[in-house]
């Protein structure tokens, strides 16, 4: 079994680290084949040898995010898969949770309306559209996974900690749901599993939770003074991050429980980050 993974980053390994202790070979299209590590590596614009390894992938996974130009994994996957005439038992595209738009607070789920507010968001609900509708007219097995803030080892709220980046910014009644890069693998193990042509499902764990209190959750793990708190008003965020406090809203992740068995091994950020700390320390 071949997995394909269109955007070597932070999420695709750990789906390929997954697979490949089930057996799997993996391949991973980049823009550089030189940096890669624990892959066959193809260049973005080897057409040839893109076509060939979709010729054996049973899964592909596309995680680089869209451009002005479109999805570039769209782009460059769909006149390849033609060429090779493959059709892979499994196509899924990493969107986010930010193409719901603020919801004040409240529940979303798959069948929400989508109300994207930025450029970077409207982006992602164009390539939805566009997957979906690419998979329905070549027969494809195409699902989306609508992703909120991602953390594991060495990108989380304890990094931030230490590096002094972590704010204890306090928005009365703002949350924000996040989920553990290993759970993201493991949902998607389950769906290559269970595959279901124009699925969509929102992967999160399941306490939506403010900012600040992660990181003061951090800090205690670290022995190190919860950063202070100043109030949403009065900190000093660029306009990229004004705008993603601008949306609040409760991720519900019961569908991805409900059709493919999963559940997250670090169903809070307590969980989650505890583990990455003991790992780091050894314990």
């Amino acid at each position: 079994m071949r997995l394909l993974v269109f955007g070597y980053g932070f999420t695709g390994q750990a789906l390929a680290r997954r697979l490949k202790g089930e057996g799997w070979d993996v391949t991973a299209v980049v823009r550089d084949p030189a940096k890669i590590e624990g892959a066959t590596a193809i260049g973005l614009t080897d057409r040839p040898a893109m076509v060939e390894a979709l010729k054996s992938a049973t899964a592909i996974l596309i995680t680089a995010p869209p451009t002005e130009a479109g999805c570039p994994g769209l782009n460059a996957l769909i006149p390849a898969l033609a060429e090779a005439n493959a059709f892979p038992d499994w196509i899924g595209y990493l969107s986010t949770t930010g193409v719901y738009g603020d919801r004040e607070g409240r529940w979303v789920f798959e069948a929400s309306p989508l109300n994207a507010r930025s450029i970077e968001a409207a982006r992602r609900v164009s390539a939805e559209r566009d997957w979906l509708e690419v998979g329905r007219g070549m027969g494809l097995t195409v699902q989306l996974f609508r992703l909120p803030g991602i953390y594991g080892p060495g990108r989380s709220a304890l990094d931030r900690v230490r590096d002094g980046t972590a704010h204890g910014i306090v928005r009365p009644g703002q949350v924000f749901s996040r989920i553990h890069v290993d759970d993201i693998a493991a949902a998607l193990a389950a769906s290559i599993a269970r595959p279901r042509a124009g699925a969509a499902y929102n992967l999160c764990d399941d306490q939506p939770a403010p900012s600040h209190e992660v990181n003061a959750f951090a800090a205690r793990l670290l022995g190190r003074p919860a950063p202070t708190l100043v109030a949403f008003e009065d900190a000093p965020l660029s306009d990229s991050a004004r705008r993603f406090w601008s949306e609040n809203k409760r991720v519900s992740n019961a569908l991805a429980k409900a059709e493919l068995g999963w559940r997250p091994a670090y169903p809070t950020y307590r969980e989650g980050l505890t583990a990455i700390h003991a790992a780091e320390s050894g314990k």
